[in-house]
């Protein structure tokens, strides 16, 4: 079998399909192959243009052969190039198809295990089971509540009584200040108030109580 026919698949399974990384395999093997004969013909031509210039002042016949030769094989040089611009577009949507089809692949099995994880779930039942977990979870925060609540101490004070409580400390705090402070120079020069009871007033008070003990006494005697 020839390089070409294995190149294009050629043989008893030519009319099976070939699979995306064969067929993408196969045209990189034809690149490669036209690559190197891209490279022949360039030399070829330079090979060609040099003889040109070598006898194109000595031999015209052999310089214009050689031109011919060398334009024979530009011709081909760039019908390879052609083809090696429609292979490598060929190539790449190959290679995109691949990936596009292992993309798919992929998200299939992907969709597949998605619907066999939810096949075992019932919407109901999870709904049920969320009420449920909301539920317990505000039972757990009011056992908090309740546990967090000092037991034996009343409600919180009311606003009211503690601004009152408040005014009555500090008028507490401004009295005591009153009071530290000392006397006025002013109230020092006044003078001061006698505290000696008068002497009319002392002999009459002991009289008053000599009369009060007589009469204790004569009250005793009569009883």
């Amino acid at each position: 079998m020839s390089a070409l026919a294995r190149l294009f698949g050629g043989g008893k399974d030519k009319n099976k399909a070939p699979s995306p990384q064969e067929a993408i395999q196969r045209l990189r093997d034809i690149e490669e192959m036209l690559m190197k004969k891209s490279d022949f013909l360039e030399k070829k031509i330079d090979q060609e243009l040099s003889t040109a210039k070598k006898h194109g002042t000595k031999n015209k016949r052999i310089a214009l052969q050689a031109l011919k030769r060398k334009k024979r094989y530009e011709k081909q040089l760039q019908q390879i190039d052609g083809t090696l611009s429609t292979i490598e577009f060929q190539r790449e949507a190959l290679e995109n198809a691949s990936t596009n089809t292992e993309v798919l692949n992929v998200m299939g099995s992907a969709a597949k295990a998605l619907k066999g994880a939810h096949n075992n779930m019932d919407v109901d039942k999870v709904h049920d089971l969320m009420d449920e977990v909301a539920e317990q979870q505000e039972i757990a925060q009011e056992i908090s509540d309740a546990i967090s609540n000092p037991v034996g101490f009343g409600q919180d004070a009311d606003e009211d009584d503690l601004l009152a409580e408040l005014e009555e400390l500090e008028q507490e705090e401004l009295d005591k200040r009153l009071l530290d402070v000392g006397p006025s120079p002013v109230m020092d020069e006044l003078p001061s108030v006698p505290t000696a009871e008068p002497a009319a007033a002392a002999s009459t008070s002991r009289r008053a109580q000599e009369e009060d003990d007589e009469m204790n006494e004569l009250a005793a005697w009569a009883s």
